[in-house]
């Protein structure tokens, strides 16, 4: 059976929907504010926690305005913090690609899923050999753990498996994989719990995708680092300190992992419209779908 490489708007909601029982549940406003940008959302909070894919970029593309936005609300003595499901690559890579897409933030003011899943991973789960399915650039060296890539020509022995990007994954992988934790059920550890990002050509499966499917051949449980997860939120609540969560509002592209993580956590959610996973589609069709409501939407950020 052949895996996805692109989903459509449609099959990637539609797979959300079908893996809902694994992601965290949430209340949600009843009639979402519509707004311009975010400079309207900015008298309700002191904080903007934001998606990367959609909100500040598409791909390796800033979104037009995303820079001078950020400003603005920095101006407006906003707090700011990037949170991305990003595990491809490490913490300072993360940095040097918003400071080459113009944006000013600081290395404290970034969060990735990668950052979460290494804190983590290294304090709570077992110990032992790690298989990483990972970029052929990745060296791994920001994980302080026994650890190895895990290729379908290569498959070292491993007492469990990290799933940090998707770059390399093809039938080939997916097939070693899954025959790998049939013959012996392991830890399943994804870094990435997206099912799709926005990309200039249209959406790519991410790490998150690849997951839940492997969970579903083999019943496996896996365990998520990053939105909509809490372990992501709490990494954010640590770097805003005294900020109460009610005057945070977690902006993104996406309902099941930005909106649903944000409500999780106690935060005014927003949902970009324009640039991510709904560009060009009636977004209120797939809320009353699924029930998930940001408090505002905006077209753009």
């Amino acid at each position: 059976m052949s895996y996805a490489a692109v989903l459509s708007t449609e099959a990637a909601f539609d797979r959300y929907e079908q893996v809902r029982d694994r992601l965290p549940g949430g209340q949600f406003c009843a009639t979402p504010q519509a707004c311009r940008t975010l400079e309207d959302v900015a008298p309700h909070v002191d904080a903007f926690v934001l998606d990367a894919f959609g909100v500040l970029n598409v791909g390796a593309t800033p979104i037009p305005g995303a820079v001078d936005r950020i400003a603005q609300l920095r101006a407006m003595g906003k707090r700011l913090i990037v949170l991305t499901n990003a595990a491809s690559d490490d913490h300072a890579f993360a940095v040097a690609k918003f400071r080459g897409l113009g944006f000013d933030f600081s290395a404290d003011e970034i969060v990735t899923s990668r950052d979460v899943c290494v804190q983590n991973i290294q304090a709570d789960l077992p110990k032992g050999r790690w298989g990483a399915v990972c970029k052929a650039s990745d060296t791994l060296e920001d994980i302080d753990l026994d650890i190895v890539a895990w290729t379908a020509d290569t498959q070292p022995a491993v007492d469990g498996f990290l799933m940090l990007s998707s770059e390399r994954i093809d039938d080939a992988l997916m097939q070693a994989l899954e025959q790998a934790l049939l013959a012996q059920k392991r830890p399943l550890v994804c870094a990435n719990p997206d099912l799709v990002a926005p990309r200039e050509t249209g959406l790519s499966c991410e790490p998150g995708f690849f997951t839940h499917a492997l969970a579903d051949r083999t019943g496996v449980v896996p365990q998520f680092f990053g939105k909509p997860f809490g372990n992501a939120f709490q990494a954010v609540m640590e770097r805003l300190g005294a900020v109460s969560p009610d005057r945070v509002a977690m902006v993104g592209d996406t309902l099941h992992t930005d909106v649903l993580g944000g409500a999780a956590a106690g935060m005014k959610t927003v949902l970009i419209e324009d640039h991510g996973l709904f560009s060009g589609h009636d977004v209120g069709a797939y809320m009353r779908r699924c029930g998930i409501r940001p408090d505002f939407v905006c077209p753009t950020t």
